[in-house]
């Protein structure tokens, strides 16, 4: 049966905005349910995976949403001239995380979203990161679809969906790690997860849990370090556990800090970004909140 026998339909059409008004538009509600958007199978490389704590479906559910679907929902356009995907000033359309979030997860609007690419980088957006920055799946670039989409920074292909934003202004520092924009490209998974059970498993815990430096480290951590690495064994971009990372900060202290600073100067083929900025004390927070993290310290 096809979505327009179904007589299901979203308010409000597409809009075009600038940068400059973009927070100032009304958002947009969604009126038809997720089963009539999304879909069991895959029914093309251009379908958007869905996962984790879908509404109505078992923790963990599989479903997949196609571009066509997608583009039929409420969408923003506006050009962004600080996106470092992109050269210059570049036209965007799109649909609003925070929308999907509403209409697919359990947990509405209050779902954290993970975006996963096609390396298996992890972006994510709690609910008061995309209160803030109102994170955009992007559809179109300069009005072209993905086949048409300049190539990453890298020389590969940004699709089949990007994130990006209307313009982006950081919302806080910690020591010397300053909110970063999460505009991943090459996404093909949106996750839908409970923000409070996705970071206390990450919280450092045992005697040294409260002291400030932990928890500045563990604030950094939500934002960079889950990026790439998990508690468990699913399979991310970086191979090193929270454990693992927990025993090099414990046992060798300095390499540690020295690795975060500079990762190639330490192994040749790292892919690791560096973070040169980072000081002393930045670098002694994320070493005592992973010590906490070393399996002969835990509790």
């Amino acid at each position: 049966m096809s979505l327009l026998s179904l007589g299901l339909i979203f308010l409000v059409g597409a809009d075009c905005r600038s940068a400059g008004d973009y927070r100032q538009q009304p958002k947009s509600k969604a009126t038809r349910p997720a089963e009539a958007i999304w879909h069991r199978t895959r029914t093309s490389p251009l379908d958007l995976e869905l996962s984790g704590d879908l509404v109505g479906l078992a923790p963990g559910a599989k479903r997949y949403v196609s571009r066509q679907d997608l583009l039929a929902l409420p969408q923003v356009s506006y050009t962004v001239t600080d996106d470092l995907n992109f050269d210059g000033s570049t036209a965007v359309r799109g649909v609003e995380l925070e929308l999907l979030a509403r209409a697919l997860a359990a947990e509405g609007e209050k779902a954290l979203v993970v975006a996963t690419c096609v390396d298996l980088f992890r972006a994510h957006y709690p609910q008061a990161y995309a209160q803030a920055h109102r994170p955009l799946l992007v559809l179109e670039i300069n009005g072209q679809g993905p086949d048409a989409w300049p190539k990453s920074k890298q020389g590969l292909p940004m699709g089949p969906y990007v994130i990006s934003h209307p313009q982006f202004t950081p919302s806080f520092k910690t020591l010397s790690q300053e909110d970063e924009a999460q505009i991943p490209w090459g996404v093909i998974r949106l996750e839908f997860r409970n923000e409070k059970k996705l970071l206390d498993s990450i919280a450092p815990v045992g005697p040294t849990s409260g002291e400030p430096a932990v928890q500045a480290g563990y604030r950094i951590a939500q934002q960079l370090c889950l990026h790439c690495h998990s508690t468990g064994t699913e399979p991310l971009k970086g191979k090193w556990t929270w454990a693992a990372i927990g025993m090099m900060a414990a046992s060798a202290p300095s390499q540690f800090a020295a690795y975060v600073r500079n990762p190639r100067g330490k192994a040749q083929y790292a892919e690791m970004p560096a973070y040169p900025n980072y000081d002393d004390a930045t670098l002694q927070a994320l070493t005592s909140y992973f010590r906490t993290f070393d399996p002969a310290k835990r509790p």
